[in-house]
């Protein structure tokens, strides 16, 4: 093996590993994801709800991030969202109720795996109660509304979001990437031609610098969240068992990143908006209708709700993932401390009070990440990407560096593989 090879790419090795079989499930499984939203629900005008949809602002935002699946009244319409709101629902029962935090952190795989199964049974009812108020929002375009039709069509919606959330779970165990983000990537870039599209529509005048401020605008957006979501704050820590020479005691850190909780913040507080506009669904209110439009995009609530919304869930998720006094035990059993920090309550407080400023940065920054289209949009003048807002570049860049970063690992564990082969050969020959 030359060492080109052994540093480099190899398309012998990436032909002969598992990676090519699981990239090319993972392509399957967006295409299906994507087939369902073009199955209509018969007994639609589909073209004049279109057209509906596209004077809301909010409509618009959660069309985009279901792809087009709510305005195409597709199989798939509801998409991923029972199971998001089933998900943001138990991480928040799970904060007051210590049997379920339990179950999830404490009690191993099967503890997690039977949480994964309340979570499903939430995300049928939710699938039952969105698929109920979606067809009834849309009656006055149906020919003939009836009971039988509404409960064949909810019947079909329900399916449709169960069959979705089976795809998340298998895109999962893939281990490209996690199922609920990618199919919400999927999603977001299937519906970016047409934003693009309906940008170079709406700019009437003519004038090439609107679109220019909108592809430089994208550009250093993109480049601001690859660089944010590679930022990391190393904390030195010293092993008292361990040997520590030369470069082995400066390898050993604790990295906690800027935006450690990656999109999920974002996924979570974009459905939150979305629930006015559910609920106005299912009871006809004015007032909810209101409370909608006003927390839609360009709406007068929509940036400070959405902002406050994430910095909630940033904040929520950080120190749910990483509990600084599980950890601070942890380095205690091992024998590792923070330099100038005694271990035990100390080093737990130190923790916390990092995790806290850094899930202060993280949420700054996704703050100017919302108000980014604001200002473009005061500028130019031009709505066209009004749902297509930076929360969706941000979803779609963090979702592409972690799918990225996940291959890489897929084609590193493929090389170990080989070299145990090859020691098993070698023992055989013995």
């Amino acid at each position: 093996m030359s060492s080109q090879e052994e540093d480099g790419f190899s398309w012998s090795n990436f032909l002969s590993g598992p990676l090519p079989g699981k990239l090319a499930a993972l392509i399957g499984l967006i295409v299906v994801s994507r087939v369902g939203v073009y199955v209509r629900i018969p007994g639609v005008d589909v073209d004049a709800f279109s057209s509906a949809m596209q004077s809301n602002g909010l409509l618009g935002y959660v069309d985009a991030l279901s792809g087009g699946s709510i305005s195409k009244v597709g199989l798939f319409s509801l998409g991923i969202i029972p199971y998001i709101n089933a998900s943001i629902v138990l991480q928040l029962m799970s904060a007051a109720f210590p049997a379920l935090k339990k179950m999830q952190r404490e009690d191993g795989p099967q503890g997690r795996a039977r949480f994964q199964y309340y979570q499903k049974l939430a995300a049928f009812v939710f699938a039952i109660a969105q698929a109920v108020g979606q067809l009834t929002y849309i009656r006055p375009y149906v020919t003939d509304f009836s009971p039988e039709w509404l409960f064949s069509s909810s019947l079909a919606l329900v399916a449709g979001a169960l069959s979705l959330i089976y795809v998340a779970d298998t895109i999962s165990e893939l281990k490209l990437g996690n199922g609920t983000s990618v199919l919400i990537f999927a999603n977001i870039a299937s519906s970016l031609p047409s934003s693009v599209g309906a940008l170079l529509a709406q700019n009437t005048e003519s004038n090439p610098a609107n679109v220019a401020i909108y592809g430089i605008a994208f550009f250093l957006t993109t480049l601001g969240i690859i660089y944010v979501q590679e930022a990391e704050r190393r904390i030195p820590v010293n092993y008292s068992s361990r040997y520590q020479a030369g470069n082995l005691a400066r390898q050993s850190y604790l990295p906690f990143k800027v935006n450690a909780t990656g999109v999920m913040p974002l996924i979570f507080a974009s459905s939150l908006l979305g629930l006015p506009l559910a609920l106005a669904r299912l009871t006809d209110s004015a007032g909810l209708e209101r409370a909608a439009e006003a927390l839609g995009p360009g709406g007068s609530l929509y940036l400070p709700v959405n902002v406050a919304l994430i910095a909630f869930f940033n904040y929520y998720y950080t120190f749910l993932q990483l509990e600084p006094k599980d950890l601070s035990e942890q380095l205690k059993r091992t024998g590792a401390a923070i330099p100038g920090i005694r271990p035990g309550k100390q080093t737990a407080e130190y923790v916390a009070s990092t995790l806290t400023r850094m899930s202060l940065l993280g949420s700054l920054f996704l703050a100017g990440l919302s108000l980014a289209p604001a200002a473009v949009e005061g500028i130019t003048h031009l709505s066209a990407f009004r749902g297509f807002a930076g929360t969706s570049v941000l979803i779609m860049v963090g979702v592409a560096t972690d799918t990225a970063r996940r291959i890489r690992a897929e084609q590193a564990m493929a090389k170990y593989q080989d070299v145990d082969k090859l020691y098993q050969d070698m023992d055989s020959k013995v």
